[in-house]
């Protein structure tokens, strides 16, 4: 996928996986359009960011709009035909980070219906949301990959981490039928399973700094996984020598659920 009419569509990438992905993918000749929803004091750190991308004179487009409002959605599809024009969307990057955060067993701030709807509706939910608007308006190519993001928290349990974790379980079944359903039309759709990685997001996680630890402990490797080594795996995955790898969870952690 060297060819510069190639486009991906990241949805969540200002910051963390997303950026690192969209960094990556610019760096062999895709153009950019990256979905981000941060305030205004984000913004000039946003911006820095992305003049890692536009000053090496790669095409980035970005929109500072709310992904999972279904308004905005199908207005953000109408820019996106405008930009594109005849061509095509390759890549789908899934990488929303909106959730609730909290423990169940909490007399003041207990996690509640709402939270894991909410929780599972943005980092879920919301890939097929864009998938099949995606698919409706003609905009995927014949050969489109889709990458979304999961965690070790698809099956373990950490506290407060109850509604994210059910999201990512969410997450992995939804890519799966992604791949199953879309193959007609040439879609195909995977998670990448990171390792732990110090992001904003993950900083965010209660006692995040003993997972740290740990995560370290058990890693063959003895470091964190990392945006980039994400971002390398979510590449390789786009390429013509990847186009049979689809349904699955490939796990890019350095070793560190192996024990």
């Amino acid at each position: 996928m060297k060819d510069s009419s190639k486009w991906a569509l990241i949805l969540g990438g200002s910051s963390g996986l997303g950026f690192a992905t969209a960094k990556k993918l610019a760096q062999h000749g895709f153009k950019i359009i990256i979905i981000h929803r941060d305030r205004k004091y984000d913004i000039e750190r946003i911006k820095v960011n992305f003049q890692d991308i536009t000053l090496t004179k790669n095409a980035l487009f970005s929109f500072n709009v709310d992904a999972i409002n279904p308004i905005k959605r199908d207005e953000l599809i109408q820019e996106i035909k405008k930009l594109i024009g005849v061509e095509k969307i390759h890549v789908l990057i899934h990488s929303i980070a909106k959730g609730n955060l909290k423990p169940m067993a909490s007399e003041n701030n207990a996690l509640n219906n709402q939270d894991f709807h909410l929780t599972i509706d943005a980092m879920a939910i919301s890939l097929y949301d864009w998938v099949k608007d995606l698919v409706s308006s003609k905009l995927f190519s014949g050969d489109a990959r889709l990458i979304s993001f999961t965690s070790e928290g698809n099956s373990k349990a950490w506290e407060s981490y109850a509604a994210v974790s059910a999201a990512k379980a969410a997450l992995e079944a939804i890519t799966r039928n992604i791949a199953l359903e879309f193959a007609p039309i040439g879609i195909k759709a995977n998670c990448i399973q990171a390792g732990m990685t110090d992001t904003k997001s993950f900083q965010m996680i209660p006692n995040s700094e003993v997972l740290k630890e740990e995560a370290i402990k058990r890693n063959p490797n003895n470091r964190l996984t990392t945006p980039e080594d994400v971002a390398n795996a979510a590449y390789l995955l786009t390429m013509e020598e990847a186009k049979w790898i689809t349904g699955t969870v490939i796990k890019v952690d350095g070793g560190e659920s192996l024990q």
